[in-house]
């Protein structure tokens, strides 16, 4: 009886040493990416002097949470640690019920004037009223120094409804929707019962997409939000780095030199803080994120 199972055909040299070399890039690039994040993980468990040093490598030579416990003396921290969690969990929360409907609409062919409405959509893509137009329809709303300055006014995202609308296009086929006809469904309990949860993917992506800008957002705050106890984490990190840095260049001596390893134990321990939480989402959404990250092709 013959062999059913042919055998496998040799590997080359060249083809052996090609597979090498793509490894070898691979892990290099890997390194070059995690290294510095890795680094600033363990400077800002290190001793500030280790650091300046040069010490500091691949491990804590000298184990130092002061830099955490500086950062988190600052009185305003808390506050806006709460706020940033406030804000991104809001926003995130109203962006998604914004932008998935209107990319449901345009997705559906019996919509009237899709093509029009789809175009008042994709023009402010690439011109916007500007800065000073948007802060005074804020100010004439009455939304400066509120919550709702953060949450309400950038909530509409053109890019995430067109994603969205191609997603619902190649996604979601036009026999669900004349089979839920024909079982009597309306077209709101057919986008909540049946096209929301076979959306899974999409609105993790642009969910998280939402998340990590809302997060990450400290000029909006800068501009429309004065009053300190309202303002996010990362505007209140910025001030005090400046804050700390401007302090470092009024002094000399050994003075100069404290403030300087205070400011980088703060920005150390600043930047694991400011991160941590978008990192610890993420592998919740990872399955979802991978499945809808390539549903950027947009066609008509």
């Amino acid at each position: 009886m013959k062999n059913k199972h042919k055998s496998k055909k040799p590997r080359s040299l060249q083809e052996k040493i090609f597979d090498v070399l793509i490894y070898g890039m691979a892990i290099l690039l890997i390194l070059l990416i995690i290294y510095p994040l890795w680094f600033v993980i363990i400077a800002s468990f290190s001793n500030p002097q280790d650091v300046a040093t040069g010490a500091v490598w691949f491990w804590p030579k000298s184990w130092s949470l002061e830099g955490y416990k500086t950062l988190f003396a600052q009185p305003l921290i808390w506050r806006s640690y709460f706020n940033t969690i406030f804000y991104t969990v809001a926003g995130t929360a109203f962006g998604l019920l914004v932008n998935i409907p209107v990319g449901y609409a345009l997705s559906r062919k019996d919509l009237l004037g899709r093509k029009w409405i789809s175009l008042l959509y994709v023009v402010p893509m690439f011109v916007t009223g500007g800065l000073i137009p948007i802060y005074l329809v804020t100010k004439n709303f009455g939304l400066l120094n509120t919550i709702w300055v953060m949450i309400v006014p950038f909530a509409v995202s053109p890019y995430n409804i067109i994603i969205a609308r191609t997603f619902f296009q190649e996604s979601i086929p036009n026999g669900l929707w004349e089979a839920a006809q024909v079982d009597g469904s309306s077209t709101f309990r057919y986008f909540f019962q049946i096209v929301l949860p076979l959306s899974k993917a999409i609105l993790a992506v642009i969910g998280l997409w939402t998340a990590v800008g809302i997060w990450n957002s400290w000029f909006s705050a800068l501009i429309y939000l004065t009053d300190q106890n309202l303002q996010p984490l990362q505007l209140i990190l910025r001030q005090l780095l400046i804050t700390n840095q401007t302090l470092q260049s009024q002094a000399t001596g050994d003075m100069a030199t404290q403030l300087r390893q205070t400011a980088d134990m703060m920005k150390y321990a600043a930047i694991v803080v400011s991160t941590l939480p978008i990192m610890m989402v993420y592998p919740f959404l990872q399955k979802y994120f991978n499945q809808g990250v390539m549903v950027g092709a947009i066609k008509e």
